[in-house]
């Protein structure tokens, strides 16, 4: 199973600050299933949404 990245944060947003986070409850009141995952090479947090297998 894959995913589809719809938005990256940099991981240095001010303290007290979770921009990803509120994207992605932004995108799961749309109906969207978006997660935050961390892209520990980039120093970033991605908001993404599973994708099914297309093989």
């Amino acid at each position: 199973m894959g995913a589809k990245v719809l938005e990256r944060f940099p991981a240095g947003a001010p303290r007290g600050s979770w921009p990803a986070e509120e994207y992605a409850a932004r995108r799961r009141a749309e109906g969207e299933p978006a997660t935050v995952v961390m892209d520990l090479n980039s120093d970033a947090f991605l908001v993404v949404v599973p994708t099914g297998d297309e093989e």
